[in-house]
């Protein structure tokens, strides 16, 4: 036996999300429960946004957590999609809607068993439609590796992988993170 699937409108999940006890990513129509994340993983998110706020007050750029979702708009599929990244940072100043950002530059996600297979294909490729990103930041919370996925000034995709050694460099912001801030209270280096 079939059971249909449930499709709601972009309004349709907008208002449901604002009443629910759990978070949902939104798939052209289709909604999905986002799990909890651990204790490394909320650690190492509130590192890099504590920094990153500290950085931007006071300019026109915004930091958002956890609860901030991502539209992107997917024109030639006829879909939406939203998502909830772990740290985003937008400097645009239409970016105006109260429950989503538009025109993020800076998208990081930390990675965790259960989504890392999402993060790195799925909403690498859809992020990369957003016109206004600069860089999507993937980051391990089981060892000490960074992955940068930077546009260059033609707008093709590089990948930067960073280890122990290395300096998180966010040119979108002009901010540059140790791994030592990125991991404090997670991983001793």
């Amino acid at each position: 036996m079939r059971s249909p699937i449930n499709l709601f409108t972009v309004d349709e999940y907008l208002e449901l999300e604002k009443s629910s006890e759990l978070r949902h990513e939104y798939l052209g129509g289709q909604i999905f429960a986002m799990s909890g994340g651990s204790k490394e993983h909320n650690l190492i998110a509130g590192n890099i946004y504590s920094r990153l706020r500290s950085h931007l007050r006071g300019s026109s750029c915004s930091v958002f957590m956890a609860d901030m979702k991502i539209k992107i708009n997917l024109a030639s599929e006829g879909k939406n999609l939203f998502y909830y990244p772990d740290v985003t940072v937008t400097c645009d100043r239409e970016d105006k809607d109260r429950f989503y950002l538009n025109y993020p530059c800076l998208i990081i996600e930390v990675l965790s068993p259960s989504t890392e297979t999402i993060d790195r294909r799925e909403k690498l490729v859809n992020y990369r439609n957003l016109e206004s990103l600069q860089e999507y930041v993937l980051v391990s919370q089981d060892e000490l590796k960074i992955e940068v996925y930077r546009r260059d000034s033609r707008g093709n995709w590089l990948l930067e992988t960073l280890g122990q050694t290395d300096d998180l460099n966010l040119n979108s912001v002009g901010l540059t993170l140790t791994m030592a801030e990125i991991y404090e209270d997670v991983i001793n280096i």
